[in-house]
């Protein structure tokens, strides 16, 4: 077996992740100078965790375009391609872009019915009290776990693969740029970065698709990938796909691939409070357009990326500057994510890994700020407003939002390290999302969009389904390889079963559960009852020249006018 050995040094993996960690919290600190000093602008909690909501089209979706590229996007795009041929990385795009597009009716809704809720979750609260709300706590937090630690898990073994940087500090330094910058920008600097960040990966995603198709010395063109990519399916032919070719869109395994990433991604996204953030802070009228926007934005990239550096990397596997050469590499190389590096390194030399490296890093970094931001806003409005100090002021708000985010930021990095010495890859993870979270999506679009169901019906049966979606992934597995372990349970039919079970069977139970326990008939203007925060102190203490009157604090004030006035104000 061929040893892929770090093409750069550690130094490398340290500048990047503390370097450009400090460049861009140092950005954002410099940036919420500047609007205070010039623009008059106060980062409060309502600002911290909302923006004004007022974001317009075009940073709306280019946040949801950068939250929606995590490494997996990335890595797992093209390992597929590389595994299953040119259906894996089409099954991946394809099956992860709807899910944002189909959000835009829930974004249209929350904005229509909620104009002042800071979460998701406080419609729950408002509609099904402290029970329902508390169900819904546990699904959006193991939301927020689940992909944080795929992000750090994929991130840290990336780092350290191409560099040889020590996995356990990356897991807790990756974190600490992306920690600082949030803490001083709240949700506007992750619109910030997120448009910075998105622009360096779909260069660098660039590059790579002309130096493979157009420019490169090894490759150069699309007659001589394909050629290549030929002669690799003869050598070893693919189980499952259509006369064990790459080039076909016959493959069992990707079709499966396909449905799980369909079902699996519906809970990433309507489960997240961090797309809800984007809905929440954006105008009205940007919420539907950028939702739609930025789906369709998102999936060029999976797309571009694994049809590049997935067929590349089978093109290239016989060649002298292969890393693993003269083998190619293993399955679990593969899913360890080192498909794209490899293919990176033989095509670029060392600049292949360092523009993988900046890849990756952007990644980390723009999908975690938004998982902070989801966090900071659930520990905040659900956890320490509803049930430690209702009466909280502002003030109190945003320091308990600085906190989420520096524990959180620790919490996960200690659990992403007990993964790694668990042997849990990052291709488990997103696959087993949909199995423990995807019960409870059904139910949350219902809560926007039925006055039937009722509290019955919306908090046993996610907890049945997620139940039964377990034993089913486990019952599965054990019948088809007579053995429970991580290698068996990564299985796809048993992966497949437990995904479709998790989504599905709420559509049973709810039905059944209103009718018995009868329709709860909702009254959709309660959740007009939610309240923003009464930010007078920190308003007076931040600028004592300010002259507050009632409107300005009121519920009825138009969204993000809190600011202007404050400033038109100081002017009179």
């Amino acid at each position: 077996m061929g040893e892929f050995k770090p093409p750069l040094p550690q130094g490398a993996g340290y500048a990047i992740v503390l370097g450009l960690g400090a460049v861009f919290a140092g950005m954002m600190v410099l940036t919420t100078y500047l609007l205070k000093r010039y623009q008059k602008e106060i980062i409060t909690a309502e600002e911290f965790s909302t923006a004004g909501r007022s974001v317009k089209t075009g940073l709306v979706a280019a946040a949801v375009v950068s939250s929606w590229i995590w490494c997996s996007t990335l890595l797992t795009s093209s390992t597929k391609e590389y595994a299953d041929g040119i259906f894996g990385g089409y099954a991946y795009a394809a099956g992860a872009c709807f899910q944002i597009i189909a959000f835009a009716i829930l974004a249209i809704k929350t904005k229509q019915m909620a104009p002042n809720a800071h979460t998701y979750l406080e419609l729950v609260r408002t509609r099904y009290g402290r029970i329902g709300h508390g169900c819904y706590l546990f699904y959006a937090i193991a939301t927020n776990i689940l992909v944080t630690s795929m992000l750090l898990t994929s991130g840290s073994a990336v780092f350290s693969d191409l560099t040889g940087m020590n996995t356990i500090a990356s897991c807790f330094l990756l974190p600490v740029g992306v920690v600082v910058y949030t803490l001083f920008g709240g949700i506007k600097a992750t619109f910030l970065t997120d448009y910075l960040h998105t622009c360096v990966i779909i260069v660098i995603v660039l590059i790579f698709a002309f130096k493979v198709y157009a420019t490169s010395d090894v490759l150069g063109s699309p007659g001589k990938v394909y050629d290549l990519v030929r002669e690799a399916a003869k050598r070893h032919p693919v189980d499952g796909n259509y006369q064990g070719e790459y080039m076909t869109m016959t493959s069992k395994s990707a079709g499966i691939l396909l449905i799980i990433n369909l079902i699996g991604n519906f809970g990433t996204v309507f489960l997240d409070n961090g797309y809800w953030n984007k809905a929440i802070s954006a105008s009205p009228a940007a919420s539907l357009k950028a939702y739609a926007i930025g789906g369709l934005a998102w999936f060029a990239v999976p797309s571009l990326i694994s049809l590049t550096m997935g067929l590349a990397c089978i093109a290239v596997e016989t060649s002298p500057n292969f890393p693993t050469y003269p083998d190619p590499l293993t399955s679990f190389q593969a899913n360890s994510g080192l498909v794209l590096p490899a293919a990176a390194i033989t095509i670029l030399g060392k600049g292949g890994a360092v523009a993988s490296l900046l890849m990756i890093f952007m990644a980390v970094t723009s999908a975690m700020s938004a998982e902070l931001i989801a966090v900071s806003s659930v520990f905040t409005y659900d956890i320490y407003r509803e049930y430690i100090d209702p009466r909280a002021s502002g003030k109190k708000l945003i320091y308990t939002s600085h906190f989420a985010c520096i524990f959180f930021g620790l919490a996960m990095s200690g659990f992403s390290v007990g993964l790694y010495y668990g042997g849990i890859s990052m291709g488990y993870i997103y696959e087993m999302m949909g199995i423990i979270i995807s019960s409870a999506v059904l139910p949350v679009v219902l809560t926007l969009c039925s006055k039937d169901m009722n509290l019955i019906a919306a908090v046993v049966s996610p907890i049945l389904g997620t139940g039964l979606a377990i034993m089913s992934w486990l019952v599965c597995t054990k019948s088809l390889y007579k053995e429970l372990t991580v290698d068996t349970t990564f299985m796809d039919y048993p992966m497949l079963t437990g995904n479709l079970v998790a989504l599905f069977s709420p559509a049973i139970f709810i039905p059944i559960l209103t009718y018995v326990f009868k329709p709860q008939n909702f009254d959709w203007e309660r959740f007009k009852d939610i309240s923003r925060v009464d930010e007078t102190e920190e308003l007076v203490q931040a600028d004592p020249d300010i002259k507050l009157c009632d409107a300005d604090i009121s519920d009825e004030e138009q969204p993000g006018e809190t600011n202007s006035f404050i400033s038109d104000n100081r002017k009179k």
